[in-house]
């Protein structure tokens, strides 16, 4: 399998946060230029790519959900599909960079990479609608395609959220956590991706971390807990497991490391696009063992 490229990453995150930059949700037409952008991305990697329609406050946002070339992505698969998601809004304050360009950088180049080997239970989900005011709530884009498989009685593997993934640092001290005892549990350097989820999806969390460190040399770290360690559930993955679905989310933990969370200075120069695409080999690898390949 090819390795994920840093240049293609770095000119995703480029697009999205400089080009088109901050991505609100009452800014409807920067959303429609993303999902303009991630949608033909999908399309030039030779993916089937559908939009879905999500509604809020009579206005209509879109979904980018994609698949292997010559199947439908939103009608029922037989098989138990996998879903990797991210969302590709921002809240008004920041372009976003890290937050969430680098998710769908990463989203897009899976896609590239697990192409080839034509997975058949493999889905792609770019979210329109994930930060507040609809964070955590049915609004969210997540919850409108969760509820959609759910609706169809669709089994699947697990669902893998993409939530920043681009900063990291080896400063001592660059790396905070909501509880003190954890400084004792875990790295004090903001070097290594995490792999969080709540009780329900501790296997999926292990099953994964253990093919993540087969197909990728950056540290890994995971956690499963409740809903009272704060952040643990706060992205896309939180409407999949209010569904009933087993998910995770991959993470450089966001405001417990990154300095630049939901501010004007979440550019795409502070990100590492190396280690990003650690991630990504570790991510792809991963993701054609759950669909039953070899990588």
């Amino acid at each position: 399998m090819k390795t994920a490229n840093p240049d293609s990453l770095r000119n995703t995150v480029e697009i999205l946060a400089s080009h088109i930059g901050p991505r609100p949700i009452k800014r409807p037409e920067k959303l429609k230029e993303a999902r303009d952008f991630i949608g033909k991305s999908f399309e030039d990697i030779g993916l089937s790519v559908s939009l879905q329609p999500v509604i809020y406050k009579g206005i209509e946002y879109h979904n980018v959900i994609a698949a292997t070339k010559g199947t439908d992505p939103l009608l029922p698969c037989e098989k138990s599909i996998l879903v990797i998601g991210a969302h590709y809004d921002t809240v008004s304050s920041t372009p976003g960079a890290d937050d969430n360009a680098s998710g769908i950088a990463a989203l897009l180049e899976t896609a590239r990479l697990t192409a080839p080997f034509k997975p058949d239970n493999l889905v792609f989900a770019a979210f329109c609608m994930e930060e507040p005011p609809v964070f955590r709530t049915r609004n969210m884009g997540s919850y409108w395609y969760a509820r959609h498989l759910k609706k169809m009685g669709q089994k699947l593997i697990g669902m893998i959220c993409l939530e920043m993934v681009g900063y990291f640092s080896d400063r001592p001290g660059s790396q905070k956590y909501p509880f003190p005892l954890m400084n004792r549990m875990y790295p004090d350097r903001g070097n290594f991706i995490a792999i969080v989820g709540n009780l329900k999806s501790k296997d999926f969390t292990m099953t994964l971390k253990g093919l993540f460190k087969k197909h990728s040399t950056i540290p890994v770290e995971s956690l499963n807990a409740p809903a009272v360690m704060i952040g643990i559930d706060f992205s896309d993955h939180w409407s999949f497991q209010k569904l009933g679905f087993k998910a995770v989310m991959v993470t450089d933990t966001a405001f417990y490391r990154n300095p630049n969370y939901h501010r004007p200075s979440d550019v795409p120069s502070t990100l590492e696009y190396e280690k990003a695409a650690q991630v990504v080999d570790g991510l792809a690898g991963s993701i054609l063992d759950l669909c039953g390949l070899r990588a």
